[in-house]
């Protein structure tokens, strides 16, 4: 009886040295909500305008704005259905997780280690697929999809956000030194992101002179 009672106040008692737990990470969070409203945006255009193709495919698409930017291309090709169908498909289902994450670490959710690992596999998956996805366009489709663009523009802060998030917190496994850069690197994602996306805009603009067909 005095054992159970001594536990709970010490736990309610100030001066006994309570459990460290880690800060919820409301920035992080707050930033997953935003970005994966703005992708799963760009998913449900992307895949109503897939819809309004197989209705009809001579349709006028509202994102086809010349022969260089449009969307066309790329829902029609089979690189737009890589898993056998529509990759906006994925996007839907994809987005609305990572919103639903951040929506819960707002509500005070605390999730679990593998939880996290599970989250960085599937945004690591998702820049793989937008790498590839950017080099299809780049060099073989010869073509810039803006709800495509949308997508990559979002994914890569994502991918960086959680996986630099998940090394700091020690959520995957990591030297302390790697550890340490991740901490430091993470309050320069911003910066990070702007290089990414002036290395994929200099690679398109090499292989597509985009600027000139505008």
């Amino acid at each position: 009886m005095h054992s159970q009672e001594d536990a709970r106040g010490a736990w309610h008692n100030p001066k006994v040295p309570q459990p460290e737990t880690s800060k919820r990470p409301v920035g992080l969070a707050i930033f997953l909500i935003i970005g994966g409203l703005i992708a799963l945006t760009a998913a449900f255009l992307l895949t109503l305008d897939k819809i309004h193709i197989l209705e009809d495919p001579q349709a006028q698409l509202s994102c086809n704005f010349s022969v260089l930017v449009g969307c066309s291309t790329n829902l029609g090709s089979w690189q737009g259905a890589i898993f056998g169908f529509p990759n906006p498909l994925i996007g839907l289902i994809g987005w609305t997780v990572v919103i639903t994450i951040g929506a819960g670490i707002l509500a005070g959710a605390r999730f679990a280690r593998w939880f996290w690992i599970g989250l960085n596999v599937g945004v690591t998956g998702a820049i793989a697929l937008v790498v590839w996805l950017m080099g299809q366009s780049f060099f073989v489709l010869d073509v810039l999809c803006p709800w495509c663009m949308v997508t990559w523009v979002v994914t890569i802060p994502v991918f960086l956000a959680v996986t630099l998030h998940n090394l700091t917190e020690g959520n995957l496994p990591a030297p302390a030194a790697v550890r340490r850069f991740a901490a430091g690197a993470y309050s320069w994602i911003v910066v990070i992101t702007i290089g990414c996306y002036l290395v994929a805009a200099a690679i398109a603009q090499v292989q597509m002179d985009f600027l000139h067909r505008l």
